[in-house]
């Protein structure tokens, strides 16, 4: 039984892994960039889909994909747009551009040789669920609500107390929470 010498991932970067690739089989490297490029492909034309995005980067050469808002001066939209991708487990850095060129955000995906059209649905999807929560925020803030609430006692040790909502009224900036009477428990 032949024991492997050394663990390749641990010991080289992505780049130098390609360059072994080329040099044991250059098919073999020319087929990791071949589905390289199409997960850059598939996430160009989910990106354009949307109907946001302008793609600013070459669909020739490195498999990444750089993009704009479209139409959209303000450069803060992308960097929220980041943060909210974060959220998910993506690191899609947002930066603007050198001079003469500062009004343009860009956001890039670089794609390596795991990112395949699974992956590439998925941050899709992802994108789509940051930009509805980004629209629903530049909608303005939830109305906040006042309930004036009684409590009444549990009648046994299984049962819970029970709650009744005796008025609801909008309300603007109240950010206290008054106690009419009596104790309460508070959970941390």
């Amino acid at each position: 039984m032949k024991k492997p010498i050394i663990s390749l991932t641990n010991l080289f970067t992505e780049h130098r892994i390609a360059v072994i690739y080329y040099f044991v089989s250059p098919q073999g490297y020319k087929n990791v960039m071949e589905n390289c490029m199409e997960s850059a492909r598939t996430l160009r034309e989910g990106l354009l889909r949307t109907g946001r995005f302008d793609v600013i980067s070459k669909e020739d050469g490195v498999p990444l994909v750089a993009f704009t808002f479209r139409g959209i001066r303000d450069g803060s939209l992308a960097f929220k747009l980041s943060a909210n991708l974060r959220r998910f487990g993506w690191i899609v850095p947002a930066y603007t551009m050198p001079a003469n060129l500062e009004h343009m955000t860009v956001l890039r995906v670089v794609v390596r040789e795991d990112f395949g059209r699974p992956l590439a649905e998925r941050f899709l999807s992802h994108v789509r669920m940051a930009l509805s929560e980004l629209d629903l925020a530049a909608k303005g803030p939830v109305p906040k609500m006042r309930l004036t609430i009684e409590l009444g006692p549990a009648r046994s040790a299984e049962e819970e107390a029970s709650v009744r909502v005796v008025k609801r009224e909008a309300v603007s900036g109240h950010r206290s929470v008054s106690l009419v009477s009596g104790k309460t428990k508070g959970v941390c």
